[in-house]
C-alpha cells in the first residue's frame, strides 16, 4: 500500500460525455495503488454539462474536488490551478479526454519509487493523425530535445508524475506545463520516461491544431533564456551588442580601404549606414544588458529569492553543555 498522499489533477473543458468512465477508470486506478488520494478536476470553462456531472461528482465522492473557472483559460492554466490545490506527495496530471490509461498510474509511481523525481508518459503508439499530429509532434519533441538538452520522445503527454517539491515554486504561462521534466531537470532533479497506453478520442473534440507548435517554440524559447541568463542577462543582450560592435568596426574597416584605396563612392554605398546602424544596435543592446540585470537583482534581492537550490540539508545539531555538579570526594 502506498503511505504518500496521491493527488490526481484533470483539467476537464467540454468532456461530457467521457466524464463517467473517466471517474470509473481514476477511482479503480488509485484504489489499486492504495493509500490516501484526491482527484482534483478543474472545469476550464465547460459550455456542455460538465459542470454539474462534476459537482455531482464532489458531492457524492469528498475525494473529488472540483474547480470551476469564470471562463476558458487554457490547459497551463488548469494545471496550475490543480497544482495549487493539490496536497498529496505526489501530483499526477493528466488529460481528461480518455486517451490517457489511469491504469498507468501506478505502474509510474513504481517507477518513481526507484529514486526519480518526475516520471514522464511515452506515448509510444499514439492514437492520433498521422500527419497532423504525430508526425508535426516528432519533429516539436526532437527540436525540444535539441535545444533543452533532456532528452524524452514525448513532451505533449500530459500524463506526469512528480514529487511535490519538484513542482514548488513553479509557476506556469502559455504552454509551458510540458516543459516541467525541463525546468525539474535543469534543477537538478532525476526524469525518467516510460511509455504508456495512448487510445482515440471517442466523445468530444480536440482543441489542439497545428498553431500549437509554434507556441510552443517561442515558450521553449523564453524557458531557455530563463534557465540559461535569467542570473545574468548582460551575457545575452551583451553579446549581442559585442557582435553589432564588431559587425560595424568591420564595415568601417572596408569603408575605410574603400575611401582612400579606392575610386569607389562612398555616398553609392549603404556602409555608411551600416556602421551607424551596428553601433546603434550595439549601444541599445548593451544598455538593455544593464537594464535586465537591474531587474534581475530587485527581482532576487526584493523577495529575498536565491540562486541556488538545495537538494538536501544536514540536520544541525545543537549541543547543549550542561554543567554538572561536583560530587564530594
Amino acid at each position: 500500500m502506498n503511505t504518500e498522499r496521491i493527488s490526481v489533477v484533470i483539467p476537464i473543458f467540454n468532456e461530457e460525455g467521457n466524464l463517467p468512465d473517466l471517474r470509473r477508470k481514476v477511482v479503480t486506478s488509485l484504489e489499486e495503488v492504495g493509500g490516501d488520494w484526491e482527484c482534483i478536476l478543474v472545469n476550464d470553462g465547460s459550455s456542455d454539462g460538465s459542470a454539474a456531472i462534476l459537482d455531482q461528482y464532489q458531492e457524492e465522492d469528498p475525494r473529488f474536488r472540483v474547480l470551476h473557472f469564470r471562463r476558458n483559460y487554457g490547459q497551463t492554466a488548469a494545471m496550475q490551478a490543480g497544482f495549487d490545490a493539490a496536497e498529496g506527495d505526489i501530483i499526477v496530471p493528466m488529460d481528461g479526454d480518455l486517451q490517457n490509461d489511469p491504469a498507468d498510474i501506478r505502474r509510474m509511481i513504481d517507477k518513481l519509487g526507484e529514486g526519480f523525481d518526475v516520471v514522464s508518459g511515452w506515448r509510444q503508439k499514439r492514437q492520433d493523425k498521422k500527419l497532423s499530429r504525430v508526425f508535426v509532434s516528432r519533429i516539436a519533441n526532437r527540436i525540444i530535445s535539441w535545444i533543452s538538452g533532456v532528452r524524452l520522445h514525448d513532451y505533449g503527454c500530459s500524463l506526469k508524475v512528480y514529487r511535490r517539491e519538484v513542482l514548488k515554486g513553479v509557476r506556469l504561462y502559455g504552454e509551458m506545463h510540458r516543459f516541467i521534466p525541463i525546468y525539474a531537470s535543469w534543477q537538478g532533479a532525476k526524469v525518467a520516461e516510460m511509455p504508456v497506453s495512448h487510445f482515440p478520442r471517442i466523445h468530444g473534440k480536440s482543441s489542439y491544431g497545428l498553431e500549437r507548435v509554434f507556441k510552443v517554440v517561442l515558450d521553449l524559447m523564453v524557458v531557455k533564456f530563463l534557465h540559461k541568463y535569467s542570473h545574468k542577462p548582460m551575457y545575452l543582450f551583451g553579446g549581442f551588442g559585442l557582435v553589432f560592435f564588431l559587425l560595424g568596426f568591420l564595415a568601417f574597416l572596408w569603408m575605410f580601404w574603400l575611401k582612400f584605396f579606392s575610386e569607389i563612392q562612398l555616398t553609392g554605398t549603404p556602409l555608411p549606414l551600416l556602421v551607424v546602424f551596428m553601433g546603434s544596435l550595439g549601444v541599445i543592446s548593451i544598455l538593455m544588458g544593464l537594464l535586465a540585470e537591474l531587474g534581475t537583482r530587485t527581482y532576487f534581492e526584493s523577495q529575498g529569492k536565491r540562486t541556488y537550490i538545495i537538494r538536501e540539508k544536514e540536520p544541525v545539531q545543537k549541543v547543549i553543555e550542561e554543567e554538572l555538579p561536583q560530587s564530594d570526594v
